[in-house]
């Protein structure tokens, strides 16, 4: 049942293989390590066409690609790593089915995701060789009020 939702996850992940090495500039509004009430966060489109945000993933800053068409939300084996995810490439299988061919990585559950005091527990996602920067996708999205385009801005409430 997994596997057809981390297609879309590994389409995402091809996507951010093809990006720039290089980090992308901070969204308009970063994420707030305080425990504040959730607020509208606006995220302005960067000059490559995407949105980005810094989200706190069980308690460290990840910076991410806003994916609204990936099903989960895919890490970077090192942004894995400093949130304290336990892996190996001996655990790696296929889990979906990029541009470039079979996506290979680890499905996880990530106990929380915050971004803006937007908090989700029991994320699922995975771990992506390979992948060049961590996407934010529906399994997190989805759990928001809204998420809205218009123009050059995001908004998410």
């Amino acid at each position: 049942m997994l596997k057809p939702l981390l297609c879309v996850v590994a389409l995402g992940a091809g996507i951010g293989m093809i990006l720039p090495a290089g980090r992308a500039p901070a969204p308009v509004r970063a994420a707030s390590a305080s425990r504040a009430a959730p607020r509208e966060t606006l995220l302005k489109r960067h000059e490559d066409g995407h949105f980005y945000a810094d989200a706190e993933v069980n308690g460290e800053i990840v910076h991410f690609l806003i994916d609204t068409g990936a099903s989960g939300v895919a890490l970077t084996e090192e942004d894995a790593q400093r949130v304290g995810l336990r892996f190996s490439p001996a655990d790696y299988e296929e889990v979906g089915l990029g541009a470039g061919g079979p996506i290979r990585g680890k499905l996880v559950t990530l106990d929380r995701v915050s971004l803006d005091g937007k908090e989700a527990r029991g994320v699922h996602g995975a771990i992506l060789q390979g992948s060049g920067i961590s996407l934010l996708g529906q399994a997190y999205l989805s759990k928001l009020g809204s998420v809205e385009m218009s123009g050059d801005y995001m908004r998410l409430d």
